[in-house]
């Protein structure tokens, strides 16, 4: 599996403060949606976590004790990995895609873009950018979301995420950040619970 996940700008000011009281927070508020995503595509439980990362889009992000560029490799007891991309700047919009390959073929999700239309001449061929932000691209995912939580509240029987899902997710952003600093591969198995810290922002 190989996921890439690109913010299309970052608030550097906010990002600074928030920084300020929870270093590596692109493990914990950007990467950790991406761990949650791989436990489920994966289908089992990752056992091994590591990560790079780098500070190459802005300065101040880097002053506050954070980084704003990371590449995380995960294996899961059978041998299944999965690499993820994650960048606090996309230039040309909120980016967010992946693929999932094995032995019978490939699965892709690709960008929701701004519309479909795509324009072909002898200059070449263009098309809209991705949507700007999260909020605009999951739009219906969230009042998909919302409408099964109210179904949920009303009796219907249906499988949400479980505090044990935010848990292990959390879990392994954890050892990101542990790989991160001390230069390594980490075993799931070092990351307890004393050793969570919840992402509060």
């Amino acid at each position: 599996m190989h996921g890439n996940h690109m913010h299309s700008s970052v608030a550097s000011e906010w990002l600074a403060s928030v920084t300020e009281r929870h270093s590596l927070l692109l493990c914990r508020g950007v990467h950790i949606h991406d761990f949650d995503m791989a436990r489920f595509l994966l289908g089992e439980e990752v056992v091994e976590v590591s990560a790079q990362a780098s500070c190459l889009v802005d300065a101040s992000i880097c002053e506050a004790g954070d980084v704003d560029t990371v590449l995380g490799m995960m294996r899961t007891a059978s041998g299944k990995l999965a690499q993820i991309s994650n960048s606090r700047r996309a230039g040309f919009g909120y980016d967010q895609r992946f693929e999932v390959h094995g032995s019978k073929g490939m699965l892709t999700a690709t960008n929701v873009n701004e519309h479909t239309l795509t324009s072909y001449t002898e200059a070449g061929v263009t098309r809209a950018k991705p949507l700007h932000f999260f909020l605009e691209r999951y739009e219906q995912a969230y009042r998909s979301e919302l409408a099964g939580f109210i179904s949920a509240l009303n009796g219907a029987d249906l499988a949400l995420p479980s505090m044990d899902d935010g848990y292990q997710a959390l879990r392994l952003a954890e050892a990101a950040i542990l790989s991160v600093q001390q230069g390594r591969s980490v075993a799931v198995s070092e990351i307890g619970l004393a050793d969570v810290q919840p992402n509060r922002e």
